[in-house]
């Protein structure tokens, strides 16, 4: 795990030294710059780094699953969710089981993750990663039919999957793709029978969407579980059955504030295992991805990784 001094509440790096992935055409596309506005602050405070850019989609995966980590003391990357996610993965695919300290310093299109630790400035996530503080953070571990995910942020079903594939024949649109996608998807008023399995727990039904989260925020900064936490050991469902057109119109503004949670509308639980088996395979959104279909089995693997925050 590099070389640290470990305390009874906190670690201390003793040698500054990481790895820095950088993404020069992903998310706003502003990696190499941000870079540049972070790099004297990394070698001003001590720091060695290597920087390595990646050259194709998925190339951070291959980087934290591969890279030898000797001597270092921490795999960083300027980046999003998207970036986080392939990090992730990556690091709890490696041969070798090694999990290692992961940084983030904000620069992606999507940015929960760092919205729940509220810290949004790259300049002051680099002097955090620094400071070598660590956080544990529980991942969700996601079984589909044919592959096996690790979630930090959270899995959806339903409308909000179904309008992300919309979404992108709706670039055009640019930011607000996404919003129209999802009002087109309520008038469009698809049935979506399906059997959820909430630790020992059955619900049957038809419902409009399923989120499992692990942090507060989705996307842009969308409160979507506003009693989430990500090392309590729980994952926070929020779970709105079919209703009429109008109430769910009404309902999705609340999303970005927190207060659906109060409506009648939405089930919000706590569980460690969810099962989302619906009577038609559909597609799923995992941290923002769109991959894997249903069924699917996700259950909470408790502060599986640590974070430089």
């Amino acid at each position: 795990m590099g070389r640290w001094e470990i305390h009874a509440t906190s670690y201390e790096a003793i040698v500054s030294k990481y790895y820095l992935i950088v993404n020069p055409a992903g998310g706003t596309k502003k990696g190499l710059k941000i870079l540049e506005k972070i790099k004297p602050i990394l070698i001003g405070k001590g720091a060695e780094i290597d920087i390595i850019q990646t050259e194709y989609a998925g190339h951070a995966v291959q980087l934290a699953k591969n890279l030898d980590l000797s001597g270092y003391d921490g795999l960083c990357a300027i980046g999003g969710d998207g970036t986080l996610f392939e990090m992730v993965n990556g690091m709890l695919n490696r041969e070798d089981g090694q999990i290692f300290p992961l940084g983030l310093i904000t620069g992606g299109t999507g940015n929960a993750f760092m919205h729940d630790l509220n810290c949004l400035d790259p300049v002051e996530a680099s002097e955090r990663i620094i400071k070598g503080s660590l956080r544990p953070v529980d991942i969700a571990r996601v079984e589909t039919k044919n592959n096996i995910y690790f979630s930090f942020n959270i899995v959806g079903w339903g409308i909000v999957a179904d309008a992300g594939y919309v979404a992108e024949n709706l670039r055009w649109l640019g930011g607000l793709r996404y919003d129209i996608a999802s009002i087109l998807e309520v008038l469009i008023g698809k049935k979506r029978m399906a059997r959820l399995i909430l630790d020992d727990e059955t619900l049957d039904g038809d419902f409009v969407f399923v989120m499992c989260c692990n942090t507060i925020h989705t996307g842009k900064g969308m409160k979507i579980a506003p009693y989430s936490k990500i090392d309590d050991g729980k994952l926070d469902l929020v779970i709105v059955r079919r209703t009429s057109r109008i109430e769910l119109l009404k309902l999705f503004p609340k999303l970005f504030s927190g207060e659906h949670v109060k409506s009648p509308l939405v089930e919000y639980r706590q569980v460690r295992r969810l099962s989302i088996v619906p009577k038609q395979d559909s597609s799923l959104l995992i941290d923002g991805e769109l991959i894997g279909r249903t069924p699917v089995n996700i259950s909470l693997e408790p502060k599986s990784i640590n974070v430089l925050v």
